[in-house]
């Protein structure tokens, strides 16, 4: 009974959060909350929330890092974004006791965008006036923690604080022709949840995740939401139809179905070949997305000396946007 109090609180508080303001498609801020950036899940479009992990969970549903078979495991990692924009994030999950006391997590989101030309509007000249160059950037940090009531269900959830300053802006000049500047930059707590289910038919896992919940934050004068977005996601290890041997090879396949509060609903497939626990090969496709529908990826993990390393990257084409690439390393023990 109180397992199933809890999966019915996460999932009344998921419909309401996502239903809160239908109408306000793409009207939110924070976008750089969006950009997925883990190349393992990105390379299996995305559709992670079933996927039973470690620290890269905390960027998609903390519940599934409750099972972490290490004691520690981190990842630091970039994404190749559009016009120079990088992305790099970093996450370390700790399960001391062997998670006898549940899994914490710390992670950090970090957007440099680069420096921008600033102008003004002026009469003269050639319409405005180059006064120098600002630099925005978005930042994340986050307490992640998991935890299994029991050897089937599981729960969790992220605390993070998210900032982003788009620099001052100018709107005019003084009387001495200084210019006078105003700030933007905002601050708001947010909060996932989610939870995660092992179905006991075989490796079937079942799981439900509400990303960036939080108030409404606003610059000057107009408010805004976070990107809210939940996520149902199911997988399993399709290797179980043909063998009952847990050293074979593996073949994870997960599908989500997801409803963002400022895009359709869309439904992300992937799957991952994993040849003798070693050589990691992706693919996976995001139907009803504009742009990036396919997403590929591979990766690499060793064991050496107890402590198991792996690099990961993903491959996104953006249509007439280019390609963009996701890097990743991570660690074990």
């Amino acid at each position: 009974m109180k397992i199933k109090s809890i999966v019915t609180l996460i999932v009344i508080v998921a419909v309401i959060g996502v239903a809160s303001d239908q109408q306000k498609r793409g009207q939110t801020g924070f976008k750089f909350l969006n950009v997925a950036t883990d190349p393992r899940m990105v390379a299996m479009g995305e559709a992670g929330t079933a996927i039973e992990g470690g620290s890269s969970s905390m960027f998609f549903n903390p519940a599934s890092m409750a099972w972490m078979k290490t004691m520690v495991d981190g990842q630091v990692g970039q994404v190749q974004w559009f016009a120079d924009i990088n992305y790099k994030y970093g996450a370390v999950a700790l399960a001391p006791s062997n998670g006898a006391f549940g899994v914490i997590g710390f992670s950090m989101q970090y957007a440099d965008y680069g420096e921008i030309t600033r102008t003004i509007r002026t009469d003269l000249g050639e319409g405005y006036l180059d006064i120098g160059t600002f630099h925005p950037i978005a930042l994340q940090t986050g307490i992640s923690y998991a935890r299994a009531l029991s050897d089937r269900f599981a729960v969790g959830g992220n605390v993070k604080y998210t900032l982003q300053n788009l620099g001052n802006g100018v709107n005019e000049l003084n009387a001495q022709d200084n210019p006078l500047a105003s700030k933007n930059s905002t601050d708001v707590v947010a909060f996932d949840f989610g939870m995660y289910y092992k179905t006991g038919l075989k490796s079937l896992n079942f799981a439900v995740s509400v990303r960036n919940f939080s108030q409404e934050v606003k610059y000057q004068r107009e408010g805004f939401q976070l990107p809210l977005i939940f996520r149902v996601g199911v997988a399993f290890n399709a290797m179980d139809i043909f063998t009952e041997n847990k050293d074979a090879d593996a073949f994870l396949v997960s599908v989500d179905a997801t409803h963002p509060r400022d895009f359709s609903e869309q439904v992300n497939i992937g799957g991952e070949y994993v040849f003798m626990k070693t050589l990691s090969v992706r693919a996976g496709y995001m139907f009803n997305n504009d742009l990036d529908n396919f997403t590929a990826g591979a990766g690499v993990h060793h064991s050496i000396e107890g402590v198991d390393f792996g690099v990961d990257y993903s491959y996104t084409p953006y249509d007439i946007l280019g390609t963009v690439n996701r890097f990743s390393v991570q660690f074990n023990f």
